[in-house]
Order: structure tokens, then sequence, then C-alpha cells
């Protein structure tokens, strides 16, 4: 197979997390929109949307503007950090061995790969709730055998997207958001018909405090969760592309659908407030609508929730690769899809909570992957170049070797990020408090900033410790690095007196530099 059958619809991808060379780049910004749409139109923003109401006290005209604020700024960050792929052209966590090192980037990577399989988890749960509600539906009763085929299939559908890789994914994304995104919305029309109205016109608003308190909510469970996601897609796209459009493409994707379904389930929770601890969110919400449109509703549910398991379960595989695990993607897709088999199981079959683990999750999830990020983003603001041989070298020769295989000053800053954030972080569900840092108490803890704190403390500690180490991040571009190679010959020719040829190959395609004699 020619490698730029590597990324086509219908063929299994074969590229792991090696940087994808420029003349296999192809695709615009629009497809990152599908893309996004497709994985956040699943009905959890309705559960996001009831808690808004029923934990935080806000009213629903409170609860349209967290939406905003929150889904919005937290995939502005998704996208912003999504331009380092069209970059550097590796993932995101495989980008990630340039500001860590990479041995120092396993602790990052291991962060990020729990979140995606938590994630898959959970939407494979809340997606086999949905199966199981569609065969109720049509006089299949529900037990634990059936329980375990649905989740069985909806774990298979992804993994079966999530081994194609790339380019199907992204088609698959966009006729989903076509066809479900469509049904969302018809489906969000039919639930307004059962909204109180009238309670919900006279509903006192929330503090200030509290709507910034669900705005920190929102972002954790939505964009928070994908910020280590966005360049495994961007990476396919041409250098030429406007990393402006990338971002407003990754925002629009998905905050359109979300402060949709959002808005319905504050609006939702007016009158039902056992909507956001709901054991079945899926079945909770589906209650509200005719018999004739529960079966349409389910299968926009299952779907819905599939879109964003197939990416999940893709980006996770990269993680494991990049985390040191030599094996192909689709060994690590379908290692992936054991675990959340194993994890969605044990939600449906056993555990009868499902808002409380839930809400901690994405909690204590964001503090930190709020804290790579603003570590990350520092460090990309200057960057012009990764060097694409040293993202996969692994040995002590890699150009992003550092001291012993560690940035120390981004290790560092990442560290004490996570510490500041985790001390002012608060898990809560209703009066259930599942987490709570010695400083939750504060004004940040009580208002679900920790992730917040964690993030600028990263992106501040970073150059503050890069400049007290004097250990420079490899910022050159490849014109740098052959001018850096060349001064070393002189000095080697110093030393021997003699001629040395310096092989001066950069990694990039269509370099013009391949060897320099001095003598």
């Amino acid at each position: 197979m020619s490698s730029e059958a590597r990324d086509r619809v219908g063929v299994i991808e074969t590229r792991g997390i090696e940087p994808v060379p420029d003349r296999e780049r192809r695709g615009k910004p629009i497809g990152l929109f599908w893309m996004w749409f497709g994985a956040n139109m699943g009905v959890l923003g309705i559960t996001l949307g009831a808690a808004l109401v029923t934990f935080t006290g806000l009213n629903v005209v409170q609860a349209l503007v967290v939406a905003v604020i929150g889904a919005g700024g937290s995939f502005l960050l998704v996208g912003l950090l999504s331009t380092a792929g069209k970059l550097g052209g590796a993932p995101g966590l495989t980008l990630s061995r340039a500001v860590f090192g990479v041995r120092g980037n396993w602790a990052p990577t291991l962060v990020s790969w729990l979140g995606f399989v938590g994630w898959e988890t959970v939407m494979c749960t809340t997606a086999a709730f949905a199966l199981l509600a569609v065969l109720g539906a049509v006089g299949v009763a529900a037990n634990a055998v059936v329980t375990v085929v649905c989740v069985l299939v909806v774990v298979l559908i992804a993994a079966f997207i999530g081994l194609f890789g790339h380019a199907t994914i992204m088609w698959i994304q966009k006729w989903l958001t076509w066809f479900f995104g469509v049904l969302t919305f018809i489906v969000v029309a039919f639930l307004a018909v059962t909204v109180n109205w009238s309670a919900v016109f006279n509903q006192p608003p929330g503090s200030w405090a509290a709507v910034m308190g669900g705005a920190g909510f929102i972002a954790a469970g939505t964009g928070l969760g994908w910020l280590s996601a966005g360049a495994d897609y961007a990476r396919y796209l041409p250098r030429q592309v406007r990393s402006s459009a990338v971002v407003i493409a990754s925002v629009l994707g998905a905050a359109i659908p979300l402060v949709v379904l959002i808005s319905m389930g504050s609006l939702m929770a007016v009158g039902d407030s056992t909507l956001a601890s709901a054991s079945d969110p899926v079945s909770a919400i589906g209650a509200s609508l005719p018999t004739w449109m529960l079966v349409p509703y389910l299968l926009t549910a299952v779907f819905g929730l599939i879109a964003a398991a197939d990416l999940s379960m893709y980006s996770s595989g990269l993680n494991l690769i990049t985390g040191g695990i030599r094996v192909p993607r689709t060994t690590a897709v379908a290692v992936d899809a054991v675990l959340i088999t194993i994890g969605a199981l044990y939600i449906t079959v056993i555990a009868q909570d499902f808002y409380g683990p839930f809400t901690t999750f994405l909690t204590l999830l964001a503090v930190p992957l709020s804290a790579w990020g603003g570590v990350f983003l520092v460090d990309m603001i200057g960057r012009k170049w990764y060097d694409p041989t040293g993202l996969i070298d692994t040995t002590r020769g890699s150009h992003y070797w550092y001291r012993g295989g560690v940035n120390w000053s981004g290790l560092g800053a990442w560290g004490v990020a996570i510490v500041l954030g985790v001390l002012c972080t608060r898990a809560q569900a209703g009066e259930v408090v599942w987490f709570a840092g010695p400083f939750s108490g504060s004004w940040v803890g009580q208002n679900s900033l920790g992730w917040l704190i964690a993030g600028l403390s990263g992106a501040i500690f970073y150059p503050v410790l890069r400049t007290i180490t004097g250990q420079q991040t490899r910022f050159e571009t490849p014109a740098d690095r052959v001018a850096d190679t060349v001064i070393a010959a002189d000095v080697d020719n110093q030393a021997t007196g003699g001629s040395v040829a310096v092989p001066l190959s950069t990694g990039i395609p269509g370099s013009e530099a391949t060897e320099v004699q001095r003598g």
C-alpha cells in the first residue's frame, strides 16, 4: 500500500504517531467543524444543563450565558492547541515531547490516556443505556445478559470506527452530524413542548458566584477533556491553512450543539429536578417525549454518543503509543475497547450512581489537563518548528532528550500547577462532597475554578523555571539547526585539523541542505 493510501476513507490507517509529511496533508478546516459538531451532539449536554439549575441554582438565562462562556471558551483553547498539529504534523501528546522531553512526557501522556478512557467509558455507558431503552420500547425486557450485549455492541461500533482511523472518522462524523444532528434538533423541539414555561419565567436568578462556578463546571465537562486531542486531527491539514480558520471551526462546531443542548437541559430541569441526578439520564430525558418519538430519540442518543466515543478511542490509542507501548495503532484501540467494556459493565450492572462519579471525574481530570495546556500553549507561542525526527526518537540522541530525557522546567511547572489546582478543587454533587482540597472553601474553590488556577499556574511557572534553570526548549527552525550543525563541525575541525562531512538532514521533506564540508 502506498503512503498516500494511509489516510483514505474505508482503508485502515497504518500511520501511528509519526509526523505526517507535507505531501500527504489534505483537507480543510470545515472538516474540524463537522467532527466537533458530531462529537458534541450527545445527550450528556442536556444532563450538564440540568445540573446548572438543580445544583448551582442558576436560572435559564444564566445557564445560557454559562453555556456560551464555558463551552465556547474551553473549545477556544482546544482550537488554539489544535494549531500545533498543523505545525508539527503529529498528535498532541507526541508534540508534547518537545516541551517535556521524551521521558518527562510520560506523565502527562498517562493522565491524558486515563482521561480518554474515562470519557469513552461514560459515553459508551450512556449509549448502552439508550440502546437498552430502545429494546425496552419494542418489548425486550432489560436483564444482565441484555445489558452486557448492549455494552458490547456500542463498544464494538465505536472501536470499529476508531480502528479505521482519521479519514474514515472524519467522513463518518460529517454524515452523523447531518443525519443525527437534524434529529437532535427535532428532539429538542419536542422537548421544548414539555417545558414548564411558567416556572421558567418565574425562576429567580442565582448568584454571580454561581454563574462563575457553572462556567467552570461546563468547561470541565466539555472542552477541557479534549485539550490534548485537537492536534490529532489537525495534523492532516496543510501547513498553509490559516490558524484562525482552525480555531473558528473548532469553536463553532462544538459550541453550537452544546449551547442548544445545555440550554434545553436547564429548561427541563426547572420542572424536573431529578433529571440531573438520574442514574440513567437517557431514559429520564426520553420520559418527557411522546411514545412515537421515543425510538428516534434513543437512536439519536446512541449514535450521538458513539460519534464522541470513536474520537476519544482514536486519540487514546495514539496516547498509548506515545506513552511507550510499542504496538500498532489498531492494537492500541483494541486495548482501549477491552478496558472500556469492563468499565461500562461496572457502571451499568453494579454501580447505582451515575452523576456523582461523573462530576468528580470531570472536575479532577480538568486540573492536570489544564495545567498541561497552560505549559504547552506558552511553549507553542514561541515555536516555529517541531523536529519530526526528534518527536519519534526516544533514544539518548533525541533532539528532545534534554537532561536524562526530561525538560525539568516543563515538567516542574506542570507538577506545581497541578498541586495548586488540586488544593483549590472541590467536586460536589448536590449535598455530597466527593473531593475537597484544603483550599476548596475559598472563593476559587467554591466556584469550581481549580482548573483555571492550574492552567494559569502552568503558563506562568513554565517560562519562570525555564529562565531559572537556563534549560531552553528547542525552538529553532530547520535553517537554525543547519547553522548549529555547521558550527559544531567547525569546532571539530579545529580540534582534529581535518576535514569532516556532516549530515544535515532536517527530517523536513524537500529540505535543500544535505551535506557541508569544512577543512
